[in-house]
């Protein structure tokens, strides 16, 4: 099977740091992959070099076998990849049905697509918020949700544009211990149609849900296998998980 994303020597510099140092990288169709590491350790810099909010210094991103380094964030969008930030980025001021159709309106900007029908639109924007537990909060000002239903609005506005690769940057940030239970039977489901790539520090959350494990220390890939491969590695258990051997 071809992979889906592939990076070659993926580099980028800030100043005299090496927030990401030549990583090469593929994710399989269908897969659940997670990127995780200490702060600092490059996971935030690499999918924003991935989603196009930053360009790389040097190397290569293919997507679904094309080169799309030098494509701007928009036209990566379209192209089937949705990103969600670390960072709630939601319209605190509209309804949390206008911040999900904003972001499909942006999505189809000047493309044949760009004149659905208002009934189209809302389908799009309902069946997103049905599908992460907010179909009653549509209504509400998305300030006014507390910061989990944020970053569940954050995913409705992702799952919305119908993508092929969904990136979620620490989606579980602010969830209850019940969002959470929830959020992982969300994932398996949006796998079963899409790719799915997620930064998060929730071990548990990633050893239930990812296939394969990134582990980056010092803007480096320094291991990538199974969840239970990660978690026997005792060069991950030293840098990120903390019970490796003394030295």
């Amino acid at each position: 099977m071809t992979p889906l994303l592939t990076t070659r020597g993926l580099s980028r510099s800030f100043g005299g740091l090496k927030a990401v140092d030549k990583v090469d990288f593929d994710v399989m169709p269908g897969e659940i992959r997670a990127v995780i590491g200490p702060n600092g350790a490059g996971k935030t810099t690499f999918v924003s070099l991935i989603c196009g909010r930053i360009g790389a210094d040097a190397g290569r991103i293919d997507f679904d076998g094309q080169d799309i380094t030098d494509l701007p964030a928009y036209q990566r969008v379209r192209k089937g990849i949705a990103y969600t930030f670390q960072i709630t980025s939601v319209f605190a001021k509209l309804s949390a049905y206008d911040n999900v159709a904003l972001a499909v309106q942006r999505s189809m900007l000047d493309t044949p697509d760009a004149r659905q029908s208002s009934k189209a639109l809302r389908g799009k924007v309902m069946e997103a918020l049905r599908r992460t537990g907010l179909e009653d909060r549509a209504d509400a000002q998305a300030g006014t949700l507390s910061y989990g239903h944020q970053r569940l609005l954050e995913v409705a506005m992702g799952l919305a544009l119908k993508p092929r690769l969904l990136i979620l940057d620490e989606p579980t940030q602010g969830l209850s211990d019940a969002e959470i239970v929830d959020f992982i039977a969300l994932i398996r489901e949006i796998a079963k149609t899409a790719t799915v790539l997620l930064i998060e520090h929730n071990m548990q959350v990633v050893m239930q849900l990812a296939h394969r494990v990134s582990v980056f220390e010092a803007g480096r890939m320094i291991a990538d296998d199974t969840p239970d491969a990660i978690r026997e590695n005792p060069v991950v258990q030293h840098a990120y998980l903390g019970d490796g051997p003394d030295e």
